[in-house]
């Protein structure tokens, strides 16, 4: 079986998601994830005809972010027309995903020029009517009565009470992001991978990061309401089952108090990213240079009533199909869909958190669902390159109650 090398990883800068507050909230998704389609191209001097795929993720295919966005934004980037292209969706997980799938069709032997990648726009996403009666499970009543999947910022203060982790540990760990993310951006350690996104008249739109807040204290973190009080008390259909209670029904007895809020948990932002991945035949013959190596990928699903808790049997499940142990990993980039999602891997996993998102994470970054899997894969492909450091290993949460996770070693 051939290696799938990584060629190069691009993607834009977080805007915030939100109408009327980010910079990139007027843009069509197709826009947003051809900017970083065209980049990758331009950037590696390939001929987009030669490319046997895109495998694009988007978590919310509906509306203008619906249609296939991979063969649409390949379209919108200018690529030749036999540059196909799929999107796919493991919610919060699709951006590994797609680099996986994208390694999996190099590594068979099948293709030799792949691209990898996605775009999420939470400004559009979150215009959408989502009536009480849907949720994860689509209104299908018999599958909530066996698998009940509750709001996941509900999951992730049932998860941090059962867990016995603080607020405080909880709001450390999201002061602990924004100051990362403030000296990467200070630093410039986004800087090789950041694309600036321009308008149609070639005007720059957003050249970094939106959403990070370098000013947050301990004690502004302390005065913030928890975010899912009335969440856990909404109703889902008219049975008067609440999100909380959904959880009740597996974990009978439980009771819990709020610790999540705005400052210990993802943000909601706008963004875009990209992976060149090839074939060691195809990189020789035109001289591709590969950055890094995809080692092993998996999957891995959990209870979908937490929600929260696949990350550590997933990269417990990729070291083993790696043949490595935790001490064989430099850099890990844990998704901070929640701090408590963080907080429990480190404890569980025993590592170092010193090596665990080095240059903070979506707390103080943001968490473009259908991208960031991608980012983050960039994100730490950069990292080791800075550090001169050997592997990265990257997973994340998924609805679903699923998590997919990914090792790279730099060439």
């Amino acid at each position: 079986m051939t290696e799938a090398l990584i060629i190069d990883a691009v993607r834009t800068p977080r805007g915030i998601g939100k109408v009327g507050k980010g910079k990139l909230a007027h843009m069509h998704p197709q826009h947003l994830a051809a900017t970083v389609l065209k980049a990758i191209a331009e950037r590696n001097k390939i001929d987009t005809a030669q490319v046997d795929d895109i495998i694009w993720s988007t978590s919310t295919q509906v509306g203008k972010q619906g249609f296939d966005l991979g063969r649409m934004a390949a379209l919108d980037a200018g690529y030749d027309v036999k540059a196909s292209g799929v999107t796919i969706s493991r919610y919060c997980g699709g951006g590994i995903t797609a680099v996986a799938l994208a390694a999996g069709q190099i590594m068979s032997g099948m293709e030799d020029l792949v691209i990898a990648g996605g775009a999420e726009m939470m400004s559009f996403t979150g215009q959408l009517d989502h009536p009480d009666g849907y949720y994860l499970d689509g209104g299908n009543l018999r599958l909530r009565a066996a698998h009940p999947q509750s709001n996941q910022g509900v999951c992730a203060d049932a998860i941090a009470s059962i867990e016995g982790i603080s607020r405080e540990a909880l709001d450390a760990l999201g002061l602990e992001s924004q100051r990362r993310a403030a000296v990467a951006i200070a630093e410039g350690r986004f800087d090789k991978s950041l694309i600036p996104v321009q308008d149609d008249t070639g005007a720059t739109v957003l050249e970094k990061d939106e959403y990070p807040r370098p000013e947050t204290t301990a004690e502004g973190l302390a005065q913030l309401k928890p975010a899912f009080t009335r969440v856990r008390d909404t109703p889902v259909g008219d049975d008067g089952t609440t999100f909380g209670s959904m959880i009740q029904s597996k974990f009978p007895g439980l009771e819990w108090e709020p610790v999540h809020h705005a400052g210990n948990s993802s943000g909601v932002v706008d963004g875009a990213a990209a992976l060149l991945l090839a074939s060691p035949e195809y990189a020789k013959k035109h001289d591709l240079k590969a950055r890094a190596r995809i080692i092993a990928f998996a999957n891995v699903g959990d209870s979908p009533t937490l929600m929260l808790n696949a990350p550590v049997p997933a990269a417990k499940k990729v070291l083993e199909k790696a043949g490595l142990t935790k001490d064989d990993i430099d850099l890990w980039e844990v998704n901070e869909a929640f701090a408590v999602v963080t907080e429990k891997f480190i404890r569980d996993m025993d590592i170092d958190r010193a090596k665990v998102n080095v240059n903070g994470g979506s707390i103080a970054l943001g968490h473009p669902i259908g991208a960031t899997g991608a980012i983050l894969i960039g994100t730490v492909l950069d990292e080791l390159e800075r550090q001169n450091l050997k592997r990265g290993l990257v997973t994340m949460c998924a609805a679903g109650g699923m998590a997919p996770a990914i090792i790279i070693e730099r060439i």
